[in-house]
């Protein structure tokens, strides 16, 4: 017989975790400050827009899939860029929907001692990454990675892996557009962790 499982003795920590990013943009508490409230309302409520536009990508990239394989497999005409086009756009979706995905706190994380400390231990430890790591490191990823987007429109370099052979470009500039995209909202996301280190509560 299958034991029952009592839903109050389920660890949910980790979902609680990304609850708290959840509510809609401007949803905040009213003893923040004016100036911090606006500027993560603003910023979030941008990320939500580009979440929102960006996610319409997985259409074109379900389809040219699904064409790959009914071409390939009944009519024997397979594609040279149904692969492409699908690696394109998944890995566009990944990068412009990166800044989305950090607000809402579905990142993947390692909780297992984050999740038991106080809130404002964990505040003061995210403002303190955030500072000292993240945008540093993501600085220097744009910075990069413009460079190389450029370098990739410049030369009208080709992708050599495939027959297409597809301009390179394009795909390639989303990498300092998707870096920027998360240095936006990591300003809202270390003003909410600065809001939960100075009142010990992560803003709802």
């Amino acid at each position: 017989m299958q034991e029952q499982i009592d839903p109050s003795e389920l660890d949910i920590t980790d979902e609680l975790i990304a609850e708290r990013r959840s509510a809609e943009p401007g949803n905040l508490p009213d003893d923040m400050p004016p100036w911090m409230a606006n500027t993560i309302s603003k910023i979030d409520a941008f990320s939500l827009i580009v979440g929102k536009t960006v996610c319409w990508m997985l259409v074109p990239m379900c389809l040219s899939m699904v064409y790959e394989v009914v071409a390939r497999k009944y009519f024997l005409a397979p594609t040279m860029w149904a692969y492409d086009i699908s690696r394109m756009l998944y890995g566009a979706l990944f990068m412009l929907g990166a800044g989305y995905a950090l607000s809402r706190g579905v990142h993947i994380r390692a909780d297992f001692l984050y999740r038991n400390w106080s809130e404002r231990a964990q505040g003061i430890v995210d403002t303190s990454l955030y500072l000292a790591f993240y945008f540093p490191g993501l600085f220097v990823f744009m910075w990069t990675s413009t460079d190389y987007a450029w370098t990739a429109v410049d030369r009208g370099e080709r992708g050599m892996d495939t027959a297409w052979m597809p301009y390179m470009g394009p795909i390639k500039s989303v990498l300092p557009i998707g870096a920027l995209l998360l240095l936006i909202q990591g300003v809202s996301e270390t003003l909410k962790s600065f809001y939960a280190a100075y009142t010990g509560r992560w803003p709802r």
